[in-house]
């Protein structure tokens, strides 16, 4: 069956996914690949995790891989927590021959950009977000969770980091039930991701960004990658599409830190160079 560590390294080497759902949904990706979506998380997907989230961007081979491999496809998607527009100039996909077929679902879909418009379109910004934004340095301060933590502005959501604290797991954890309080009391939800708590509005997520999507293209086939908590529910998402006839390979981008995603995928690659080889893959099976 394979080790499910295992990342092609070669463009001319077959990646084994583990299951035969994901062998099928490569498979059939690889038979039409006109009417596929192969849909990526942004963030230690595409671009390697940093300690300082606005010096994130893609993978150098990230953008070049994709514009070989969007014109043979249905679409390629970004799906991210980020602004639409911040993972769009973060990831460099702007004006880029060959990436007409992308979109950037940002703010696990509430808003959307197109390399066919080059716009931003969004829904009307939650108002617990602007309440939260507002209360959230005091409140990290009066219980005494300042030090060591820092606040990430993102638009429509707002999140707390604590990857620089003295132990950062444990600030994690000690932080989840009062931010947890803190929302609730204004309408929003947390989405626990690696060493970040983010606090957004409910109803939104990458499962229900991603399935949406897929049904709005006609997709009958999906390959969906992250790395991160806030993609199990585009993990299941695909798990539900292809009960329902849609073919689907699950990936994930090689983190140690989320075992639960790397335990639902159908391969797991070492991080955004294993995703790259992995897409380089494709194309020359499609060339």
């Amino acid at each position: 069956m394979g080790d499910p560590t295992h990342s092609p390294k070669d463009p001319a080497e077959l990646p084994e996914p583990v299951t035969p759902a994901g062998r099928d949904g490569l498979g059939v990706l690889l038979a039409h690949p006109e009417r596929a979506v192969v849909a990526l998380d942004f963030d230690g997907t595409l671009a390697p995790i940093v300690p300082d989230p606005e010096q994130a961007r893609a993978h150098p081979d990230a953008v070049p891989v994709l514009a070989a491999l969007a014109p043979r496809l249905r679409s390629v998607a970004v799906v991210t927590g980020r602004p639409a527009g911040v993972a769009v100039r973060y990831g460099g996909f702007a004006g880029v021959p060959g990436l007409d077929h992308l979109v950037v679902l940002g703010h696990y879909g509430a808003e959307r950009w197109d390399a066919v418009t080059g716009t931003v379109h969004a829904a009307a910004p939650h108002p617990g977000v602007a309440a939260v934004r507002a209360e959230l340095p005091g409140f990290l301060d009066a219980i005494g969770a300042w030090r060591g933590t820092w606040i990430e502005e993102k638009g429509r959501a707002v999140a707390v980091h604590t990857r620089r604290a003295r132990d950062p797991q444990a600030a994690f954890d000690a932080l989840r039930e009062p931010l947890a309080e803190l929302a609730n009391r204004h309408g929003l939800i947390v989405e626990p991701g690696r060493l970040v708590l983010e606090l957004r509005p409910p109803g939104t997520d990458k499962g229900v960004a991603l399935a949406g999507y897929l049904r709005e293209v006609g997709a009958e086939s999906v390959l969906y990658a992250g790395d991160d908590l806030g993609d199990l529910p585009a993990f299941g998402a695909v798990e539900k599409l292809r009960s329902d006839g849609v073919a689907g390979l699950l990936v994930c981008s090689g983190s140690t830190e989320v075992e639960e995603l790397a335990g639902r995928a159908d391969l797991v690659v070492d991080g955004p160079p294993g995703v790259v080889r992995l897409l380089s893959w494709i194309v020359a099976q499609l060339d």
